[in-house]
C-alpha cells in the first residue's frame, strides 16, 4: 500500500490516470476503501494497565503498522480522485467519507495527543493539570512512525482541500470536513497541518 500511494501520487503527476480503465479504478477504490476501514478506528494509546511494557509495545507496533497502512490506502483513493480528468464514477460517496472518517478519528486520538499534551487523557485518573503546566512537560521527541503517520495525515487534508475544489460533497461530509479544518488552529505544535487546514477552510468556502 505503501508503493501505491507513492506511485499513484506519481501517475497523477503525470495526469495520465484517467487512461485507466473506469471499471478497474471503481474495483481498486473498493479494496481501498476496507483497507481504511481496517486502521479508521484504532486506538494506538497505550493501556497501562494491562500486560508488560514489552507486550504493550509489541501491541502498540502492530496497531499502528495497521493505521499506517490505512493511512496509505487513503492516500492512494484521494490521489485516484483528485488526477485530471477522472470520469463522476470514481467519486464513491462511501470511499470519501471512509477518508474523513479515518482522518478525523486519528488526528484527534493519536496524533492531537502525541503533539499538544493538553489533549492527552491522564491514564491515571489524576487531576487536570492546567494547559501552560501540561505544555511545559511535553517532551519533543517524537517516535518516527509517529511522524511519518503525521506527515501522510497533512498530505491527506491538502488532498481533501483538492477534492472539494473538484467534486460537490453533501451538507453532512461539508460540516465533518469543516470541524477538520478548524480543530488545528486550537492545537500546539502542528504548523503544518494548520497550513493545510488553511488550505482546506478556503475551499470549503469556497473562496
Amino acid at each position: 500500500l505503501s508503493e501505491l500511494g507513492s506511485e499513484s501520487a506519481k501517475i497523477k503527476a503525470m495526469g495520465i490516470m484517467d487512461k485507466l480503465s473506469t471499471d478497474k479504478t471503481v474495483k481498486v477504490l473498493n479494496i481501498l476503501e476496507k483497507n481504511i476501514q481496517d486502521g479508521s478506528k484504532l486506538s494506538t494509546l497505550l493501556n497501562h494497565n494491562n500486560d508488560t511494557e514489552d507486550e504493550e509495545r509489541l501491541w502498540r507496533d502492530l496497531i499502528m503498522e495497521r493505521v499506517t497502512k490505512s493511512a496509505d490506502a487513503c492516500l492512494t483513493a484521494i490521489n485516484i480522485m483528485t488526477s485530471p480528468n477522472m470520469p463522476k464514477a470514481v467519486y464513491i460517496e462511501d470511499v470519501i467519507e471512509r477518508v474523513i472518517q479515518y482522518t478525523k478519528f486519528h488526528l484527534q486520538n493519536t496524533l492531537y495527543p502525541q503533539y499538544d499534551p493538553v489533549y492527552r487523557v491522564d491514564p491515571h485518573g489524576g487531576g487536570v493539570l492546567s494547559s501552560k503546566a501540561k505544555r511545559a512537560k511535553c517532551s519533543t521527541h517524537k517516535q518516527r512512525v509517529i511522524v511519518m503517520l503525521y506527515n501522510k495525515v497533512c498530505d491527506i487534508v491538502s488532498s481533501l482541500s483538492e477534492l472539494l475544489e473538484i467534486q460537490l460533497l453533501t451538507d453532512t461530509t461539508i460540516l465533518q470536513v469543516s470541524s477538520m479544518g478548524i480543530t488545528p488552529f486550537f492545537v500546539e505544535n502542528v504548523s503544518e497541518l494548520q497550513l493545510c487546514a488553511i488550505k482546506l477552510v478556503t475551499a470549503v468556502s469556497g473562496f
